[in-house]
């Protein structure tokens, strides 16, 4: 057992029992536990499998190939529909709602998919970054904005960038980038706070 993982799910005070009882499910499984991306994975063979975690109104598990399962108990959903191709997320929202013998069969399958080589790669996002001129203003107006920006992934960038670009009225854009300047100063992703307790 990762000492990191008993860390990370004691630090998701709402769910430590929903949590425990998932994490139970790979015990005597031929899966590795890690952390990647802040949350526990669960690695075979040197290929991600699937991963725990807790969000504010729900904890769950996400398939890194989810695609490929064949979900006949229908439990499994695309968390970001036209975003994410192959990975599958089963939601739970209360302990009686995880059945650990079901789940392990699901992962079992995600193990033996993973050993056919059945794998949906993701596709890279060529598209240029488009920074919005409200946002571009403000870059070019503070230094530290620009650096602290700068320092961001190019996907947590996009997230920024996007979230300004969607918005229709310039009020809305204006209350958005109201509400990410302060993020982006102090070096908080857009959607950081959904990956907390």
């Amino acid at each position: 057992m990762n000492p990191k993982v008993t860390q990370y799910i004691l630090d998701k005070c709402n769910w430590t029992q929903e949590l425990n009882l998932l994490r139970s499910v790979f015990m005597d499984l031929p899966v590795e536990e890690t952390i990647k991306w802040g949350a526990p994975v669960y690695v075979h063979k040197g290929k991600n499998i699937v991963g725990l975690s807790a969000f504010k109104n729900y904890c769950g598990l996400w398939f890194f190939q989810g695609s490929f399962l064949v979900d006949k108990e229908k439990v499994l959903v695309n968390a970001q529909e036209g975003k994410t191709q192959a990975m599958r997320q089963w939601r739970f929202n209360q302990l009686d709602e995880i059945n650990v013998e079901l789940i392990k069969k699901y992962v079992l399958e995600a193990i033996k998919n993973s050993e056919e080589g059945k794998e949906l790669k993701a596709k890279k996002n060529t598209k240029p970054l488009i920074i919005p001129k409200e946002l571009q203003l403000e870059l070019d107006k503070n230094d530290r904005l620009k650096e602290t920006f700068n320092e961001f992934t190019l996907s947590k960038q996009r997230e920024f960038t996007n979230y300004i670009s969607e918005a229709k009225r310039v009020v809305t854009k204006e209350k958005r980038l109201e509400k990410i300047i302060p993020m982006i100063l102090n070096g908080i992703g857009l959607y950081d706070k959904y990956k907390n307790c």
